[in-house]
């Protein structure tokens, strides 16, 4: 699968700009701020329905302007589909495949795989527990609409139960009967979501520890545990026996929403207090290029691989087999950023791969 062509119209700093890509790497290149990243991110919502950076669609708007539409054509054994986004201020999203809306976003997902490595990655390290689940749950749900329904369909259950947990609060009544119905609900998605993700990190940890040591040379040795409350405890039993805290507290304080997957190095040590900024890009790199070998393995085609200014915090040595690495047979199309077009032609001369460059300054595209 490739992106032959992609248009925007009023999107991000963008006014108009209609680019056509190589089936290999295609590379945007110009300062900081001119708009290389945005160009990813136009190719991100095609992929995803949404923005990799920021969830909210109407700031993506360009100033001064009432609307925005990213348009790209893909092409998957000689089958060609073209998928628009439209935003519209306070109109409701549409996304359209072949001149055809979704009657969900959800049906989408999945269709056009894509994996983003990205400096804003960090957080993934650094933040709390949400963004590791994000992630997995991101790469499941690429390949299995049914996860992405359950994981809806969990939320909702989580919301009515905290719903009821503040008006026993408010009321002093505690509803039994209702309590149990929600329990049981959410007891049901919450273990097929426990045992998905189970499931999946059976198959991902090869992975990720077969790219980590071909970025570090087997330099360091590096751990990733998924961790969750169902793992000790029966998912009801942790409910009934947390039900007094939870009424205090006003939220389910137990459950698949708490899941979360440890990062250390070096023989157990955490990795966001004790790894270096280097080696925790290396963690990073090597989880999405793992992410990249799932999504390969379970659709039987290559996602789009896009690389925002890879070349920050990496030395010149991993960055060259990293372009070695997603440059050979297991890689399909590639987008990248970065601030120097002469570096990126360096390094792509180096290892003989064919490459257009797209110089970006202030909102335009300059081949």
């Amino acid at each position: 699968m490739w992106l032959k062509q992609l248009s925007v119209l009023n999107f991000k700093n963008y006014t108009e700009s209609s680019l056509d890509f190589l089936p290999q790497v295609n590379a945007f290149a110009g300062p900081n701020g001119a708009g290389k990243t945005n160009m990813l991110d136009a190719i991100h919502y095609l992929a995803l329905c949404k923005s990799y950076f920021n969830p909210i669609d109407s700031q993506h708007i360009k100033k001064g302007m009432d609307w925005f539409m990213v348009q790209g054509e893909f092409e998957r054994e000689q089958i060609s589909d073209v998928v628009s986004c439209s935003v519209k201020k306070n109109q409701k999203k549409q996304f359209k495949k072949n001149k055809k809306d979704y009657p969900r976003l959800a049906d989408h997902i999945g269709q056009f795989p894509l994996v983003m490595i990205s400096p804003n990655d960090s957080i993934i390290v650094t933040d709390g527990s949400e963004e590791r689940r994000k992630f997995m749950d991101n790469v499941i749900s690429q390949t299995d609409n049914h996860y992405l329904d359950t994981l809806i369909n969990y939320n909702k259950v989580l919301l009515q139960r905290n719903s009821l947990l503040k008006q026993i609060k408010q009321t002093g009544v505690l509803d039994l009967g209702l309590l149990e119905v929600l329990n049981m609900q959410l007891v049901e998605v919450g273990e097929r979501i426990f045992q998905r993700r189970q499931q999946f990190m059976e198959e991902f940890l090869p992975e990720f520890e077969r790219y980590y040591r071909f970025l570090t040379d087997e330099a360091e040795s590096v751990s990733l545990i998924y961790e969750s409350p169902l793992m000790e405890q029966d998912f009801m039993e942790l409910l009934s026996s947390n039900l007094e805290k939870d009424r205090i507290l006003e939220r389910t304080s137990q459950g698949v929403h708490k899941d979360d997957l440890l990062f250390s190095i070096h023989e157990g040590m955490p990795l966001k207090k004790f790894g270096s900024q280097g080696q925790q890009k290396s963690f990073l790199i090597a989880l999405k290029l793992a992410q990249y070998s799932f999504l390969r393995e379970k659709k039987k085609y290559k996602p789009l691989l896009l690389l925002d200014d890879i070349f920050d915090k990496l030395d010149e040595k991993r960055t060259k087999k990293l372009m070695q690495l997603v440059s050979d047979d297991e890689f399909g199309q590639i987008f990248l950023s970065d601030t120097d077009a002469y570096r990126i032609k360096h390094i792509f001369d180096e290892i003989a791969q064919p490459i257009r460059i797209f110089e970006v300054e202030g909102g335009t595209v300059d081949v």
